[in-house]
Parts: structure tokens; C-alpha cells; sequence
């Protein structure tokens, strides 16, 4: 399997740079994963596609405003960091932008010194290893002189952090949002609970691998980097009485489906835990969960895009792709959904 075989063309245009000003006003392509099927609907609408028996799966990791804007001590070189793992409590994992300026030892100034942070070690695939210094609550700095970690395809500035933010958003440590879940507004959210259909809570913060192109051209050679996950007691008993009533077990985003998948029992029960997964899921992966998925559109080649086709099959999931762009849907973060159903 060939990460080219993943390629679809995508006009610069239909990538989404802002998000819409309702939520819930963004496109929803539905596609049934066995016929290939397609319907134009609008993503409020889904409250009509869900069962009272159905149990949506929602990741209610938060996003911390990750990107740091500083200069290299001595010469005042301009140096971007990128949180990406927290090690312990003043020591992460790191994207450095430009690398070869921050070798071992060199510190990088942000806020005219209100935080500092210099680096311990290069690490693999040339992360560096940052430790923090400064006065006060590591938190409340962060969000003073950080920025919303977006992607490198959104170049618009974001007016408002927390529209890069789930609405359910509880926990800190995502480098990146559970995109899929910006649709859902709280007026949304109650109406699918008033029609009795289960929402569970799990965690997964999302990290490097968000980042990272598939650079192999043989799939099953990429390798995906740990985040960590956590699914309580109260998500799986309630996943675990949906499934056994017949309900589906809906997935809000790719992040959602890694941690069922990843958490789940071989006889696709599912079990209360946490730990770090580096699962990855393309086309021949037997799902142990999963029923159906509302993600939106994802980049060409991306991990994102192989999870999508493994479980509606990658010539449906082209074919839909292509309709998108006919249709003019908006593509990546801040675009439209799709639900595979």
C-alpha cells in the first residue's frame, strides 16, 4: 500500500481559513460506508441522523496556546517553540523553528524575559528538549504570551483562542484541536442528549503526530508517535451498554476512534484505561468499536485521510473527496464535516 495512493488534488481555495461565525451552520456530507452513498445536509442537522440508542464519542482534550515567539539570547535571532509533550512539570518536548540556531545550551528569551527556556538536548527526529524558567504559574504565563498552535495551512489570524477550542473542552494538553468537534455548539449538545441518544467523555491529547507528514512511500513503514489517552470508568459503562442494546457507537473525530480502538477489548468491549497509544489505522485494520465516525475533510496523504478509507474504504472515500471539491466544501480545521455512516 502506497502513501501516494492517498493523493487526492485539492484547490488552495477550499481550505478553510476562518471558522463560521454559527458552529453548527457548517456543511455536513453524509456517506454510507458500505454503498458509497453520499447526502448534502447541514451539520445542525445531525441530531436527525442519530438513534436514541446511539452513543456519540467526544474527546474533551483542551487546547493550550502552545506556540511561543521569542529570541535567542546574545544575538536576538527570532526562534519559534512549539509545545508539544510535557515531561515533567517545567521540561517539554518541543518543535524548534529555526533548529540549527538552538543547539544544546542556548536560550531563548520570551515576553522580555518573563519566561525563558533553554535547551537540554536534540531528541528524535530533531526535537529539542526545553526546560522553562520563571516567576509564577507556568499556566497563566502560557496564556498570556502563547498562541493557538494552528496549522501551517491556516495563515489568517485567529481573532477568538477559543474558537480553536471544542465547546466541551476540559483538559489541558492538546497541541493541536479535536477538530471535528468545533461543530457542536451547547444548544446542539442538548438537543442530542433531550433525544436520548448517550454522549461519553474520553481524553486524548493530541501531539506530534498531527504534525508530521507521511514521508515513506510504503504505508505500513510510517510510525506514529505516542499521545496520551484516557477513557474513565463512567465512558466505557456507558459505551458498553449502548453497544450491548444495539446502539452505534459514534466517534467525534479520528482522535476519539484511536482511543476506542486502542482501549478496546479484542471482543469489542470496552474497558476503562489510560496510557499513551501510537496506533495507526489505515485500510485492513478490523475495527473492534467503532460503528461510525463524524470527522471532516483531511489533508492528502495524511494518517488522517488512511483511518477515514480503512473504515469506509479508500475508493468511497476518494470518490467523496472529489464530490467535496465539485461541491465546494470547505476543507481541514476550520472546514466542513463529514459523517461515515
Amino acid at each position: 500500500m502506497k502513501t501516494a495512493d492517498f493523493y487526492y488534488d485539492l484547490p488552495k481555495e477550499l481550505i478553510a481559513q476562518d471558522p463560521l461565525e454559527d458552529r453548527s451552520s457548517s456543511r455536513l456530507m453524509v456517506l454510507d460506508k458500505t454503498t458509497g452513498q453520499t447526502q448534502h445536509r447541514v451539520f445542525s442537522e445531525i441530531v436527525d441522523l442519530l438513534d436514541p440508542a446511539d452513543c456519540l464519542v467526544i474527546n474533551n482534550t483542551k487546547v493550550i496556546p502552545a506556540r511561543l515567539l521569542g529570541n535567542k539570547a546574545g544575538t536576538g535571532a527570532a526562534i519559534e517553540i512549539l509545545l508539544l509533550k510535557r515531561l515533567s512539570d517545567d521540561t517539554w518536548e518541543t518543535l524548534v523553528k529555526p533548529g540549527k540556531k538552538c543547539k544544546p545550551g542556548t536560550v531563548v528569551s520570551f515576553g522580555d524575559g518573563v519566561l525563558t527556556g533553554e535547551i537540554l538536548e536534540v531528541g528524535e527526529e530533531g526535537n529539542r528538549i526545553v526546560r522553562f524558567s520563571y516567576e509564577g504559574i507556568f499556566e497563566e504565563i502560557l496564556d498570556r504570551l502563547g498562541q493557538m498552535p494552528l496549522p501551517p495551512y491556516i495563515t489568517h489570524p485567529l481573532q477568538d483562542k477559543g474558537r480553536y477550542q471544542t465547546v466541551y473542552a476540559k483538559y489541558d494538553g492538546s497541541a493541536a484541536a479535536p477538530t471535528a468537534g468545533l461543530h457542536f455548539t451547547p444548544e446542539l449538545l442538548e438537543r442530542i442528549r433531550e433525544k436520548g441518544t448517550g454522549i461519553a467523555q474520553i481524553t486524548l491529547h493530541v501531539g506530534l503526530g498531527t504534525f508530521r507528514p507521511v514521508k515513506v512511500e510504503d504505508v505500513t513503514q510510517h510510525h506514529m508517535h505516542s499521545e496520551y489517552y484516557n477513557v474513565d470508568e463512567e465512558a466505557a459503562s456507558l459505551i458498553n451498554e449502548r453497544k450491548a442494546a444495539g446502539g452505534r457507537i459514534i466517534c467525534v473525530g479520528t482522535t476519539s476512534c484511536r482511543t476506542l480502538e486502542t482501549a478496546a477489548a479484542e471482543d469489542g468491549t470496552m474497558q476503562a484505561k489510560s496510557g499513551w497509544t501510537d496506533i495507526f489505522i489505515y485500510p485492513g485494520y478490523r475495527f473492534k468499536i467503532t460503528d461510525a465516525l463524524i470527522t471532516n475533510f483531511h489533508l492528502p496523504e495524511s494518517t488522517l485521510l488512511m483511518l477515514v478509507s480503512a473504515l469506509a474504504g479508500r475508493d468511497h472515500i476518494l470518490a467523496a473527496y472529489e464530490e467535496a471539491v465539485r461541491e465546494r466544501y470547505r476543507f481541514f480545521s476550520f472546514g466542513d464535516a463529514m459523517f461515515i455512516k
